[in-house]
């Protein structure tokens, strides 16, 4: 199949006269700005201001070209070749150009640590055709790749920068992006400018982009409304009604195509042999027949959210109809528990510090102490609660997942043995398979048959008890134009201008 991409066309205008800066609040603070190593839903909105990718999605998840203008897949699925845009430079005044992607596309392979990995399992190697084609060998069909490639798989890093700099590469990124890294200052502030020689420099209207972390919702909220901020990201859903009356601002609302749910250990540390829901799967099934989603979503998102029991929502069609939302059963849970030989099962639920991960983790304690169980509660500073996550040092844990195009974005990496997103430790031989499987085939009806198995499977065993979809809910200075809505929930900054 082949699909060359037209260039990207943007309406040009021409740059404000006077300086301006964009500030945008933000729900975290960013893991490492490196994009073979972030993990993080908060480092990718930080990301679609820094480092172009190779492709891009639109509102309605179509692949679109950016760093790339066009691709061909070979008869039998195993090769796919790019063709790369020209006139692109790194940060550094480097050139983008097929070798540099090589280097790109093997460091997320083989960098320690990288979270790409698993992304990128099924390139084998990668061929420089000319200065502007390079060509991705698989060692079996791969669907998901294109999907990859539209997200931090297919970030480019300057490799001069990223050589010299080592495992320090991300304390002072060098990408293609519309803005390059100015300066970080931990919990407090990322500075970008903008980079004059950006390929697509006619869509970018302001001249410095601040991004500020405040976890704290309401404060967010005080900084739009006083002016220190022109754009925040994940409102509290409980201001989203109040808001449609303040003239001075706008919001803006799409379903995620990401989870909210909660990390079971049960095998990535010693930890899980201690936790109750790690050792018995019915100790599991129990915890979750005590959980009202309805009642969570109404609570803590005040239904800003669809409910959900897997990695994409009830109503995406790839949904497994086959494993539906389970209702609430606390006779059940009881019955379960007594069974199990634990009828009061004891476990602390690691739950960042943002508002709405407290609220959620408040709800559960109540809601499962109905059924026996005692819940104790440890807040955790996001950053510190991916590492805990990494280490298994938690019993549960609560998470959140941003969401990919593709399904297998939400999957593989938390579901396949040893991979680097799989913090519940679930490791079942048939079900790698089934994944496998998942990702060489095309046929859109024959891959979600392979999802409804691995649905059978996973939900059994509940390594993740998935628990609701949330709405991206932004606001933003009713002045500021350009404002995309994608279900992805990233900021994209192209486009985007403040009037006067």
């Amino acid at each position: 199949m082949t699909r060359w991409i037209p260039a990207l066309l943007l309406a040009s205008a021409p740059l404000l006269a006077a300086a301006q800066t964009l500030r945008v609040g933000l729900a975290e603070d960013p893991d490492v700005l490196d994009p073979s190593l972030s993990r993080s839903f908060v480092g990718r909105v930080v990301f679609s201001a820094l480092c172009d990718k190779l492709f891009d999605v639109d509102e309605k998840l179509a692949i679109q070209p950016q760093l790339a203008t066009g691709y061909e897949w070979s008869a039998d699925s195993r090769t796919l070749t790019l063709k790369l845009r020209p006139g692109v430079t790194f940060h550094d005044g480097e050139k983008l150009d097929a070798a540099a992607v090589k280097f790109n596309i093997e460091r997320h392979k083989t960098l320690p640590g990288s979270n790409r990995r698993g992304e990128l399992a099924p390139v084998a190697t990668v061929d420089v055709v000319d200065p502007l084609t390079v060509k991705l060998n698989l060692s079996a069909p791969f669907s998901p790749l294109l999907a990859q490639l539209a997200d931090r798989a297919g970030m480019m890093v300057s490799p001069k920068a990223a050589q010299a700099a080592g495992d320090k590469f991300g304390t002072k990124p060098v990408c293609a992006g519309p803005f390059r890294f100015v300066e970080r200052v931990a919990q407090d502030r990322m500075v970008f400018e903008r980079y004059p020689q950006y390929w697509n420099k006619d869509a970018i209207h302001f001249d410095k982009i601040v991004y500020t972390p405040i976890p704290d919702a309401t404060v967010r909220l005080a900084n739009l409304k006083s002016g220190q901020l022109d754009f925040i990201e994940r409102v509290a859903s409980s201001d989203m009604e109040k808001l449609q009356s303040d003239k001075k601002l706008k919001t803006s609302r799409i379903t995620e195509i990401g989870y909210q749910g909660i990390t079971i250990n049960l095998a990535k540390s010693d930890k899980a042999k201690q936790n109750p829901l790690g050792r018995d799967a019915r100790v599991r099934e129990a915890f979750e027949l005590s959980l009202d989603r309805q009642g969570i979503a109404q609570v803590v998102m005040d239904n800003e959210a669809t409910v959900g029991n897997q990695w994409v929502a009830p109503g995406n069609a790839w949904y497994a109809k086959n494993v539906p939302v389970p209702k609430r059963d606390i006779p059940r849970a009881k019955a379960l528990l007594k069974e199990a030989g634990i009828p009061n099962p004891s476990f602390t639920l690691v739950a960042p510090t943002t508002s709405d991960a407290q609220r959620l983790a408040l709800v559960v304690q109540a809601m499962t102490r109905e059924a026996g169980f005692d819940v104790k509660i440890q807040a955790a500073e996001f950053a510190t609660s991916l590492n805990m996550a990494d280490k298994g040092d938690f019993e549960a844990l609560v998470l959140a997942w941003s969401g990919r195009a593709d399904p297998d974005g939400n999957l593989f990496s938390f579901h396949g043995c040893k991979q680097p997103l799989n913090y519940a430790g679930y490791c079942d031989a048939e079900t790698d398979a089934l994944l496998t499987r998942s990702r060489e085939l095309r046929d859109p009806a024959e891959r979600k048959k392979v999802f409804e198995q691995v649905a059978a499977r996973v939900l059994k065993e509940r390594p993740i008890v998935y628990l609701y979809h949330r709405n991206w809910l932004w606001a933003y200075n009713a002045k500021l134009g350009g404002v995309r809505n994608v279900p992805d929930g990233l900021l994209r900054v192209s486009g985007l201008k403040l009037a006067p």
